[in-house]
């Protein structure tokens, strides 16, 4: 009972509470990271520091005159607001599908509750899958811009004449 326990303070030779091991394994520590945090310290970091512009998967493109605003026989400005209608068709998709997992997940989450507890993200959805195909709905997927501005302007002519009927 009242026996010596001077044995359990001292570390078991070979533990990893040995002193000689943690000297050891911090040596190796140091010798792997020594060199790694130099590199990173002296150059890449000063590299990051030097270049201040936009990241390349920030790149932002500047807004290009629209095809209506181009001139008819102009390849150069057609090309360009095609492209430019093609990145907003693909920015727009991307943000009606976020939207959709969104609601999906909520809905699988919030199981027989997701009626009322999903309403808003359903509202959204479904106001952004609206809008999406009021505006690339029934358009053939290499076709872009002109046809686009057509539609718009087909169903511009259409609301005139129909005043009465709600679309959405």
């Amino acid at each position: 009972m009242g026996g010596d326990d001077s044995n359990q303070s001292k570390p078991v030779k070979g533990s990893i509470t040995d002193l000689k091991i943690q000297n050891i394994a911090y040596g190796l520590f140091r010798a792997v990271d020594a060199p790694v945090t130099y590199f990173r310290e002296n150059i890449v970091e000063p590299l990051q520091r030097r270049n201040t512009s936009e990241k390349f998967y920030h790149r932002k493109f500047k807004r290009v005159p629209t095809v209506d605003q181009c001139d008819f026989e102009d390849p150069v400005c057609i090309y360009e607001a095609d492209q430019q209608f093609f990145r907003d068709k693909q920015v727009d998709s991307n943000i009606v599908k976020f939207l959709r997992q969104r609601m999906i997940e909520c809905i699988t989450w919030e199981g027989p509750d997701s009626n009322y507890k999903c309403m808003k993200l359903q509202d959204e959805y479904e106001k952004a899958a609206t809008n999406w195909f009021i505006k690339y709905g029934d358009i053939r997927t290499h076709k872009g811009s002109i046809e686009a501005y057509m539609k718009q302007k087909h169903r511009l002519i259409w609301e005139r004449q129909n005043p009465d009927v709600k679309l959405h």
